[in-house]
């Protein structure tokens, strides 16, 4: 199937003499017959998970064509390492059908670590505004295989701190730990299958109440130590 995908989407590059970093969308059925969606003459905004899981860097190979220099790499040199994933991070709510949130970014630490990607044009202090696309970053986690990269993701939005505007990291977390993402058996539909902001309202009450509990543990640990009198 990814060949017949791949030799597919290099004929509609020929078919108009294309040259240049380009992706070429498909939509894909329950049977596995796939369908043409569109073309985007550009990098995808996805391109890190393709850059992190083949060890190419797509932008430099991009300006090494626009100066009309020759690839040095062939199809047949590429090769699959691993499973990765990206996460738009959004200044937009998910409790509010995913409305912009605009505002002054009070705080924002972005996560760091191995297999931890953050592609992202924004500092604390900075404001949202309301004229632009208010994407913040893009979130991309590297891993072994696809169980691995989810688990770090779900640990890279835990440790992803934004404050003053509200943002799609929850709702990226809520996809993470359902079953039928982790499983790959969801299509399109899921948001609709799948998603409230109540369902979203109660895993972020038991992160909630989770982080409260290791608090208190920490707490209850660090007196022993120390040997706090009553």
């Amino acid at each position: 199937l990814r060949q017949k995908m791949g030799q597919a989407a290099t004929d509609v590059a020929r078919s108009c003499n294309y040259r240049g970093a380009g992706t070429v969308e498909f939509l894909l059925d329950a049977d596995h017959n796939f369908y043409f969606l569109e073309m985007n003459t550009r990098l995808q905004v996805e391109h890190p998970v393709s850059e992190l899981i083949t060890g190419v860097d797509l932008v430099e190979l991009q300006i090494k064509v626009a100066r009309g220099e020759k690839l040095s790499i062939k199809q047949e040199d590429l090769s699959i390492d691993g499973h990765a994933l990206e996460l738009r991070v959004y200044a937009e709510d998910p409790q509010n059908d995913f409305l912009p949130s605009v505002g002054r970014l009070d705080r924002y630490k972005i996560p760091e670590g191995k297999g931890i990607r953050v592609d992202d044009g924004f500092e604390e202090g900075m404001d949202v505004p309301i004229y632009y696309d208010p994407m913040l970053s893009k979130l991309i986690t590297y891993g072994r295989n696809r169980s691995e990269a989810i688990d770090l993701m779900i640990k890279a939005i835990d440790d992803y701190h934004i404050e003053g505007v509200e943002t799609t990291l929850p709702f990226g977390k809520f996809v993470c730990q359902h079953e039928a993402f982790r499983s790959g058996n969801f299509d399109t539909h899921f948001v609709q299958s799948y998603y409230s902001k109540e369902k979203l309202q109660q895993m972020e009450s038991g992160d909630r109440r989770l982080a409260a509990l290791i608090g208190l543990y920490a707490y209850l640990e660090d007196r022993k130590k120390l040997r706090i009198p009553n």
